[in-house]
């Protein structure tokens, strides 16, 4: 392109610049601006420069100007994100399930776009989405726009849901069958999505992962059911109800599950936990770290005797200890 062409680019080249290059710790010079404009192909005097930073100025930049003996230093004080807000928003991002690693990236170095490139480099130091549990399902945006989309033209929904077996491998529930529900809400719970939706085969409201869904459609012929029942219904509770977490010590323990409850384990922990045989024919152990609490406990103790708690001893002893109490109340 030549150079006479990008001097329309100007004032959008300066802003971009003021906007990557300074905030409230960093500042440039006039000096530094004209260089960066010709090494761009733009050329600019001094008098321009002031001219077009008062402009940016009224169109709501916040520039700041500072001087000193013999300088005059400018600089953007502010944006429309503040850097602890972007701070936030990427541990969301982080700590989020239902987003994968791959987008989980995306999304951050978009956030990072929103400051400066000192900033940037805080943003990124926070960045350690590699090696957390996250989804698997790189589809899962297209599944929460469609979602979105049935509730607002009250359409049901259509898909086919699934599990993980011991291979790592989608086993899909009921031999594929499609399920065809009607979606009324999504929940953000346990840095997991759940679509809370009525299933009218069963007369009730029910709940569903939105990252173990695959195939989703939005059924423009069938109209919502159970509206009554969701008017009903407080989310809220019956979020706490379901998915409901404590805290707690976190310990190493070594634990040990019946072959069928692998999809279970791999939901919980996550696809890279090494899963080797047991001892126990039809069981498989694995190491992790957990956190230990009355619902790490009633967790295991949902499986019955699929499952049991290997070491350390103080861990199984506590657990002892818990049944125990439990009995003594019936």
């Amino acid at each position: 392109m030549p150079r006479s062409s990008r001097q329309k680019l100007k004032l959008f080249t300066l802003m971009d610049y003021l906007l990557k290059n300074t905030d409230e710790n960093h500042a440039v010079t006039v000096k530094d601006i004209i260089e960066y404009l010709e090494k761009n192909g733009i050329s600019a005097e001094r008098k321009s420069i002031y001219d077009d930073i008062e402009q940016l100025s009224l169109y709501g930049l916040d520039i700041c100007k500072e001087k000193s003996e013999r300088t005059t230093w400018y600089k953007v004080v502010s944006r429309e994100f503040e850097l602890q807000e972007l701070k936030i928003l990427v541990d969301a991002v982080q700590v989020s399930k239902f987003i994968t690693e791959k987008k989980s990236d995306e999304l951050i170095k978009k956030l990072e776009t929103l400051c400066s490139r000192y900033e940037a480099y805080e943003l990124d130091r926070q960045t350690f989405t590699s090696g957390r549990v996250k989804s698997m399902n790189e589809s899962i945006y297209n599944n929460v726009d469609k979602i979105h989309s049935a509730i607002k033209n009250n359409h049901k929904v259509t898909f086919k849901y699934f599990d993980y077996d011991v291979q790592k491998k989608k086993v899909f529930r009921y031999d594929g069958k499609t399920y065809t529900v009607s979606p009324f809400a999504l929940n953000w719970d346990d840095e997991n999505y759940y679509l809370i939706a009525y299933d009218s085969e069963r007369g009730e409201m029910r709940h569903y992962r939105v990252d173990k869904m695959d195939s989703i459609k939005e059924d423009e012929s069938s109209k919502r059911e159970g509206t009554d029942l969701f008017k009903k219904t407080d989310v809220s509770s019956y979020s706490r109800k379901v998915f409901s977490m404590f805290g707690g010590d976190t310990k190493k323990v070594c634990l040990e599950f019946a072959d069928k409850l692998a999809s279970v384990v791999i939901d919980r922990f996550g696809k890279d936990m090494f899963l080797s045989p047991s001892d126990k024919e039809g069981y498989f152990t694995f190491e992790t770290d957990v956190v230990v609490s009355p619902q790490f406990f009633a967790w295991m103790f949902s499986f019955g005797d699929d499952a049991r708690i290997l070491h350390p001893s103080e861990v199984v002893e506590e657990f002892k200890e818990r049944i125990a109490k439990v009995a003594n109340n019936y």
